[in-house]
């Protein structure tokens, strides 16, 4: 089935009946620290949409830079209250209001190579400031599967009791954030939840676009790492927010994905029947992959909403339509750790 622009847009951002209920469970107000990067902005409008339909009276707050001023009057006009600030500097940090729970979405990827004292800055230096600032609040804080060893695909993926093993300094900058997070959270008795996510997608952006737009216009596509985890970055979202209700003290660890472990090859097979295309294949596989398992999270929150196959579809329906590509790559086949 094909869909318009908005029908895509419309459908694909509404809050669930789980959502809803559990937004009348969080009192309080809401501040989403880095609200301007990839999920942010979908994040904090379906927080306000939840709100909406849950018929309670709920402050959403996001805090960027906003280099970019069209999202900051997105936000805004979607119900967003928004504050420009530099996390960094803490003065300004010091200055932003209190709030009953932080959703913290800072941190710095793609770029770190040649860059890596930012990195390490925003990655594990930022966390510490914004977990004493926010001391008193409930916060959940986004972190990367790239902290986990790459495994065999029979393993059934790295659990949060897996030992970390982060390759490259934007891993293990991300390993950082979560001691200094866990850290602050034994020392200020603070609940905290670590969002371990791998692989968000959406219709523009991620790793299902990226295979979709290679087959489409007969781009090599490198099997060097032949498998993968992936989850609808609306379910993403979801789960961020519901997990304000999951926190704990010492900080609860919890990897955010999909159920399946899905093939490349199989991926690109099925963009091939949609558009009729032969996909062209580069490299051998290795063994092994950057893979978690998430079964802790489904256990919570249960499996999520949108299957891989409705992303297939969905995903082939915007490339078709001409929608928005956001030219973010993930760089998955990275094995080296270099971003």
């Amino acid at each position: 089935m094909d869909y318009t622009l908005q029908e895509l847009e419309q459908r694909f951002t509404e809050p669930s009946v789980d959502l809803i209920e559990d937004i009348k469970k969080i009192e309080g107000d809401i501040l989403l620290l880095g609200i301007g990067g990839k999920m942010g902005p979908s994040m904090g409008k379906l927080a306000v949409r939840a709100a909406q339909a849950a018929g309670v009276n709920k402050r959403i707050i996001g805090v960027s830079r906003f280099s970019d001023s069209r999202t900051k009057t997105e936000l805004e006009e979607a119900g967003i209250e928004t504050i420009s600030c530099d996390l960094l500097e803490d003065e300004s940090l010091q200055r932003l209001p209190d709030a009953d729970h932080v959703i913290y979405l800072a941190g710095h990827k793609f770029g770190t190579s040649g860059n890596e004292s930012f990195t390490w800055a925003m990655n594990a230096y930022l966390p510490g400031r914004v977990a004493d600032r926010y001391k008193k609040s409930n916060i959940v804080a986004l972190s990367s599967g790239n902290v986990l060893p790459f495994v065999s695909p029979v393993s059934g993926g790295a659990s949060e009791d897996t030992t970390p093993e982060p390759i490259g300094e934007y891993a293990q900058s991300c390993l950082g954030r979560e001691r200094i997070l866990t850290y602050f959270s034994k020392k200020n008795h603070t609940n905290m939840l670590i969002y371990r996510l791998n692989y968000a997608v959406d219709f523009r952006y991620g790793v299902v676009m990226e295979i979709a737009k290679s087959v489409l216009r007969g781009k090599p596509i490198d099997l060097s790492t032949a498998m993968v985890n992936v989850i609808w970055q609306g379910d993403a979202n979801e789960i961020a927010l519901r997990s304000l209700l999951h926190t704990s003290n010492p900080a609860r660890i919890l990897n955010v994905t999909g159920p399946e472990t899905i093939g490349i090859v199989w991926l690109a097979n099925e963009f091939g029947r949609l558009f009729d295309i032969e996909p062209i294949f580069v490299n051998e596989p290795a063994r092994t992959a950057l893979l978690n398992n998430a079964s802790d999270c489904h256990r919570l929150f249960g499996y999520p909403k949108l299957s891989i196959r409705e992303i297939i579809n969905i995903t082939a329906s915007w490339l078709r339509l001409g929608g928005e590509e956001w030219n973010k790559e993930t760089h998955f086949q990275e094995r080296g750790g270099k971003f």
